[in-house]
């Protein structure tokens, strides 16, 4: 599995093009260039497992309080030698993980060790930290729209417990659902025709670029990830996969959430392992609803269960309780 490396600081790519990646472990994301305002945003829409940032100039500290507070992600910082001790000692009080001295002309081995601890830190849950100012926020390109959202996230077992909740839920619903399946590459497609028969709702294959309509179900392709954007439009992401899944329902649901905030209701459903339960979190903590399939009725309980451990879901319920649930909280959103 490789980890999604984003990377904060002019030249900070070029330099790190010396050895950084020549293994299989990280895969760079983002633009070469990410400077230091641009940060949020970056992370925002690129969902890294793990952010470089270079401690080459004051504002440095600015982006990784600001990542820190709005979505947090294991950061990692480089400090080079020029700005007092000082800075590298603020970077780890503003939630850095780690911070390693760069030197003024790093070579293959530096970069060899800096690899070796970003593999590290991208699997350590990073913990929000709390702004001792007033909480800056990303650019956000239009207003929310003006309907609720639910976001639903499933694996092994999913597509049978996704068509159940749907069968209870009326044509006319007054809100789109965005919907990842760990399924093979192909088949969405199929899936989508299946569940039109299954449900009174629209359903279909996500589109890039797509504003979402009420009443409709999108469904993320297979080999791309599906991102809700602040004015309800649809982004279809090719990059690489988080943290082995693409679609990675984590990215759904994170942008779910950012986009919609309490207007957002996530729904994670039977499946294995542990993706979703992050970005159900994010969800739960902006303010929206959230819900995981109980034990008894799971195939697997391998996703739910790791949402409830998280703190992530607001109520664990039975399949045949969540469609029902979905229609009563979204006519209160």
């Amino acid at each position: 599995m490789a980890f999604r490396v984003l990377m904060v600081g002019k030249g900070l790519r070029a330099l790190a093009a010396r050895g950084l990646f020549e293994g299989e472990s990280l895969v760079p994301v983002g633009p070469a260039e990410v400077d230091f305002t641009g940060a949020l945003t970056a992370v925002q829409r690129h969902f890294p497992d793990v952010v470089l940032v270079d401690l080459s100039a004051r504002e440095s500290l600015d982006a990784i309080e600001l990542v820190m507070v709005e979505r947090p992600v294991p950061v990692l910082a480089l400090h080079p030698g020029v700005l007092s001790g000082q800075d590298a000692f603020q970077a780890l009080a503003l939630g850095a993980l780690d911070v390693m001295e760069r030197p003024a002309s790093p070579g293959a081995d530096f970069w060899a060790s800096v690899s070796r601890r970003l593999v590290m830190l991208a699997q350590v849950k990073a913990v929000r930290q709390v702004s001792t100012r007033p909480a800056q926020k990303a650019p956000r390109e239009d207003a929310p729209p003006p309907f609720p959202l639910v976001a639903i996230a499933a694996s092994l077992g999913g597509p049978k417990a996704v068509a159940q909740v749907l069968r209870m839920i009326p044509r006319g619903f007054p809100a789109p659902i965005a919907y990842c399946q760990h399924i093979s590459e192909g088949f969405t497609e199929g899936l989508a025709h299946w569940l039109a028969m299954e449900t009174a709702l629209r359903v279909k294959e996500a589109d890039d670029a797509v504003v979402m309509e009420p009443g409709t179900v999108y469904i993320a392709p297979s080999g791309s990830h599906l991102l809700v954007r602040p004015e309800g439009r649809l982004e279809l992401d090719s990059g690489p996969a988080l943290r082995g899944f693409r679609p990675s329902c984590d990215m759904l649901l994170t942008s779910a959430g950012e986009a919609f905030g309490s207007r957002c209701i996530g729904v994670i459903l039977t499946g294995m392992g542990r993706d979703g339960a992050r970005g159900l979190k994010e969800i739960r903590e902006r303010g929206g609803r959230t819900i995981a399939q109980d034990e008894g009725t799971s195939v697997v309980w391998g996703m739910p269960r790791e949402a409830v451990q998280l703190g992530a879901a607001q109520e664990v319920l039975p399949l045949d309780r969540i469609g029902p649930t979905l229609v009563s909280w979204v006519d209160a959103c």
